[in-house]
């Protein structure tokens, strides 16, 4: 995808050459930015891996994945109900809860068969 499609695709149907740059720069600096949380969800999953213990520290004080996901989406909608004031002073909350979803979600899939090979 060109300069040209990514603006259109974003609404822009000028041809301002500034404009085009801007969106370009807008472009590479939000794949850098996904590559960057990519590596870095990727290493606090690697650091799990190993226990199924520190698995468990993680997602406290859910004792399962499956209540882990239940608690970060029940906080999930929650938040979502929240004024603007209060969501704004929680975003640090919000953020860890995706995370624990995240987490949690990653080993329901594939927990069992990583501790399996690991014990083996």
């Amino acid at each position: 995808m060109d300069t040209a499609d990514f603006a259109r695709a974003c609404g822009y149907t000028g041809d301002s050459p500034a404009l085009l740059l801007a969106f370009e720069a807008i472009r590479h600096s939000g794949i850098a930015h996904a590559r960057q949380d990519h590596f870095r969800r990727k290493a606090v999953i690697d650091e799990l891996k190993h226990s199924e213990a520190m698995f468990l520290v993680a997602i406290g004080p859910a004792l399962s994945t499956e209540e882990a996901i239940e608690d970060t989406a029940r906080f999930i909608a929650c938040w979502r109900n929240m004024p603007r004031w209060r969501q704004e002073r929680r975003l640090p909350d919000l953020v860890r809860a995706k995370q624990q979803r995240l987490q949690a979600r990653f080993f329901r899939r594939y927990g069992h068969l990583l501790w399996a090979l690991e014990a083996a």
